[in-house]
């Protein structure tokens, strides 16, 4: 009924238009709701708009070039036509139903409605409060751009725009929620991104049904890819124009949502989360370093606790060179206990970071070194061995690019380190043997999860293992199904 009422045709008569969007909008409620009633050649103009998202100062300029139209004396046409041109504005476009006059009211636009017609203007004088582009905190780099998106829509399709100026890049604006309205764009290049990939996510979007997405790009990855129990990430976020811009020319497709600075990409893989946009900013062999340094990191953090554990709990496996990996002391309580608490414990002080104020944030590492670091090994809460372990998963953790790939290898981390606990071997083994089943049956928008290693396809394997020149790099990948497979013409 809601639907029915909005698509109401706009009528000749301005009283019974104010009346309704006076019901519908609540004008004397909600003080953010502004209306100018204008007299021009003795008819009423009347003006729709909300406060806080639209542009003061193009505003009023738009009024004075309204009220000046009493000064011309010439005047004899149609006065919906004359106020049309007298639109001092590069993007003005008419409506026949308040269905679209109250969306884009409610999106920052101005509604113009002349007494006499049943159209109305709209008008783009939108300015939404935000903050500038700066540099995301979890993307940053030594050498490169210090722009990254915002939560404006607008300004986030114009630094794609500045770097892929290209007239087959299309931005497809659509509105999701049916009380929220939020504006959904899908970016792709038209000659290259497959055609049933952009279908697919269309048709996703289309069929979302929902009174709002206040968690905007989240809210929207759910109905997207249906993740369902799988901790892992199935797409990729980015708050960077240059890596967005990057996998734009691969083939992927982009889905923005305003009031978000992260944009989604797909579709994605396992390795596209372990790179970084520093690997492309050294040379070659300097970003095929860092790339293994950090393949080492994110091992560490998956692996290096349960083998720890393993070898402690059958110190017969250990080389004659190890023999002293494994606690000198036994300790007051038992070792998976001590990896678990102090592997939660690092949860913590990541969490406490995240609340807790900058200027106090400095104290509360201090005392958390004090307290984990020293007190706790004298008091014999830890061992000193489990602190030195747990610490370099947990930079391991920090060091993965995608902080949703690093939760989710902390999960499988805990689930390794309990199976290793209960069956020793059997239960290593088995964890490992489930993992990799696990990623090996993951499908991101129909994408094999381990592509390029299963199914196996070498010449990419060899790009995700070594960083290569770019002159070198003259295909996109076949994972997205290119149109055009050729990087470089």
């Amino acid at each position: 009924m809601r639907k029915n009422n909005r698509q109401k045709k706009i009528d000749k008569n301005i009283q019974d238009n104010q009346d309704f969007l006076e019901s519908k909008l609540g004008l004397n409620v909600s003080f953010d709701v502004g209306f100018r009633e204008l007299i021009v050649l003795k008819k009423k103009v009347q003006l729709y708009y909300v406060t806080g998202l639209v542009d003061s100062d193009f505003v009023i300029e738009l009024i004075k070039k309204i009220i000046a139209i009493n000064d011309d004396e010439n005047v004899h046409t149609d006065l919906f036509e004359v106020v049309h041109n007298r639109l001092v504005h590069q993007q003005v476009e008419k409506a026949t139903t308040f269905e679209k006059a109250i969306d884009q009211l409610l999106s920052g636009l101005l509604v113009v409605f002349v007494d006499g017609k049943d159209e109305c203007l709209i008008i783009d004088v939108r300015s939404y409060p935000g903050r500038s582009p700066q540099e995301p905190d979890t993307e940053k780099v030594v050498r490169g751009s210090r722009d990254g998106y915002t939560e404006n829509i607008i300004e986030n399709t114009a630094l794609t725009r500045r770097r892929i100026r290209d007239e087959r890049l299309r931005n497809e604006i659509m509105q999701i929620g049916e009380r929220s309205k939020m504006d959904v764009c899908i970016s792709y290049l038209q000659d290259v991104a497959d055609d049933q990939l952009i279908q697919i996510i269309k048709d996703e979007l289309k069929q979302i049904e929902t009174d709002g997405i206040s968690m905007a790009d989240k809210t929207i990855e759910e109905y997207i890819v249906h993740q369902g129990i799988n901790p892992y990430p199935l797409v990729r976020y980015t708050e960077r124009p240059d890596v967005a811009s990057t996998h734009l020319l691969e083939g992927h497709v982009l889905v923005m949502v305003d009031t978000s600075p992260s944009m989604i990409i797909m579709p994605t893989t396992f390795f596209h989360h372990v790179q970084h946009a520093e690997e492309y900013r050294e040379s070659p062999s300097v970003g095929t370093f860092v790339r293994w340094v950090r393949f080492i990191g994110i091992i560490a953090s998956l692996f290096l606790l349960p083998l720890w554990l393993l070898l402690v709990l059958e110190p017969q496996l250990l080389p004659v060179g190890l023999q002293f990996i494994g606690p000198n002391e036994t300790g007051n309580i038992p070792i998976v206990v001590q990896l678990i608490l102090a592997d939660i414990g690092i949860e913590f002080l990541r969490m406490a970071a995240i609340h807790t104020p900058t200027p106090l944030s400095t104290a509360m590492g201090l005392i958390a070194a004090v307290l984990i670091g020293e007190i706790a090994i004298e008091v014999g809460l830890f061992s000193s061995e489990v602190i030195l372990y747990v610490a370099i998963s947990a930079i391991g953790s920090f060091a993965t690019p995608s902080y949703e790939l690093s939760v989710a290898n902390k999960m499988v981390r805990i689930v390794l380190v309990l199976l290793t606990f209960f069956f020793h071997v059997p239960g290593f083994m088995i964890g490992m043997t489930l993992f990799f089943l696990l990623l090996a049956n993951i499908r991101s928008m129909h994408t094999p999860y381990l592509w390029p290693f299963l199914p196996f396809n070498g010449k990419a394997l060899g790009q995700i293992l070594f960083r290569v020149s770019m002159p070198l790099s003259k295909t996109r990948p076949s994972i997205v199904q290119p149109k055009n497979n050729k990087s470089q013409v």
